[in-house]
């Protein structure tokens, strides 16, 4: 990374000149020391997790490390991939979207046709209303991505890798999230709200709702190509990698495979705790529970809390979301270390701490209004088709536009390279 501001808020870059280097630098020596850390807190969370609340709590918290482990490994973007769509029309890291969205919507399709899960949960996925509110909160968010650096995922696994003001958005995600959550009443009230749209309902079935899926995603890959083809978009530069067996615990690892990991880990999510993988209630729940104990609101009487009562009063370690979001950050932690690229950073320049500080209150707000982030509306709902996740991975695009305009203001490039954190 060859100036300040990139070494702060950056992952190597996939993106660079067309004269690139095509074959990938060797990783730097593992971290040992650091990885050995990351093994000790799993493993401590683990233990408290299992013998607190249960198998499944625990489960999920080792799921939630090997979706930090695999999105370390691919840097598998979401900000990212759209940036370089629409800054430089270059497509790749959103063909590798449509892996993962098509892999893990045809793992869903039998289990959500069938309501329940082997390990003996009821299982739904994320079907949601159309609206104001959803469009609204997905521009918001895309706009807040491009400015903060991050997604929700991408700010997980940024923060365990060691990138200090990535903090800075993970503080800004959890004070929108829970402003959002204030306000979701008000939001949903607002007139134009229409019911759920899934395709399963409307074509005869998970099996009609899939093949709609596929043949949609297929049509994401072509429009990918006429732009790439229209815009001459730079190659993709390789990442610092391992040889040979190394390369699976030491990365990098193929977009295609981190698609493919990520979509068998959310199916093992789905399958033990009934729900597809999410990020944002998490942010929810620790920004009310801090403002309940602190005097400033009485969250209990959110709308948004009053289905969720149980949760809003129990054990974080209870509570799907936030033991996956502990989990990636202890895999990002463990994988960054043993890829030698675990690094902390300790000065932040302003601009970049009011971007990372405004970007994540957006994108914590926005997934309120959206009914999920990049994870729990965009993959999840798309992958347990639903209408509402095309309309959010569109309206989150048109917010990328913005994003990328206002990036300049805050120490950040309009790229022609794209910092891949996310």
């Amino acid at each position: 990374m060859s100036s300040p501001t990139a070494s702060v808020r950056t992952l190597p870059e996939r993106i660079t000149r067309r004269d690139a280097d095509p074959v990938p630098p060797p990783a730097p020596p593992a971290q040992k020391g650091v990885a050995a850390v990351g093994v000790a807190i799993a493993a401590v969370l683990v233990a408290v997790t299992l013998t607190s609340q249960g198998w499944r709590e625990a489960a999920l918290l080792l799921l939630g490390t090997g979706l930090g482990f695999a999105l370390f490994h691919a840097r598998f973007g979401f900000t990212s991939a759209w940036r370089q769509l629409v800054a430089v029309g270059q497509g790749k890291a959103l063909r590798a979207h449509t892996v993962l969205l098509g892999a893990t919507a045809i793992l869903f399709a039998p289990f959500l046709a069938a309501g329940v899960s082997p390990t003996g949960v009821d299982v739904s996925g994320y079907v949601s209303p159309l609206g104001i509110g959803l469009v609204f909160g997905a521009v918001v968010f895309g706009l807040g991505m491009q400015i903060g650096g991050a997604c929700a995922s991408g700010t997980l696994y940024a923060v365990g890798s060691g990138h200090t003001s990535i903090l800075l958005t993970l503080f800004g995600f959890v004070v929108g999230a829970t402003v959002g959550a204030a306000h979701l009443g008000w939001w949903q009230g607002l007139p134009g709200t229409q019911d759920p749209v899934s395709f399963a309902e409307v074509f005869g079935g998970h099996a009609g709702g899939l093949a709609v899926t596929l043949a949609l995603l297929g049509l994401v890959v072509a429009a990918t190509y006429v732009v790439g083809k229209r815009r001459n978009p730079p190659p993709v530069a390789p990442v610092a990698t391992a040889g040979g067996v190394a390369r699976v615990l030491r990365g990098s690892w193929p977009l295609w495979v981190g698609a493919l990991a990520l979509a068998v880990l959310n199916l093992g999510v789905l399958l033990v705790s009934g729900s597809p993988w999410g990020v944002t209630t998490a942010f929810a729940l620790w920004g009310s529970k801090a403002a309940g104990a602190l005097g400033i609101a009485e969250p209990a009487t959110w709308d948004f809390w009053a289905s969720r009562s149980a949760t809003l009063e129990g054990s974080v370690l209870a509570e799907t979301t936030s033991l996956t979001n502990f989990g990636i950050m202890v895999g990002a932690l463990i994988a960054s270390a043993l890829a030698g690229a675990f690094t902390l950073h300790r000065r932040i320049p302003l601009k970049l701490a009011a971007g990372a500080i405004i970007g994540g209150i957006l994108m914590g707000y926005g997934a309120r209004l959206a009914y999920g982030c990049n994870i729990g509306a965009y993959l999840g709902g798309i992958s347990s088709q639903s209408l509402h996740g095309w309309v959010w991975g569109l309206a989150a695009l048109a917010g990328t536009w913005f994003g990328i305009r206002l990036r300049p203001f805050f120490g950040l490039s309009r790229p022609v390279s794209s910092d891949s954190v996310c």
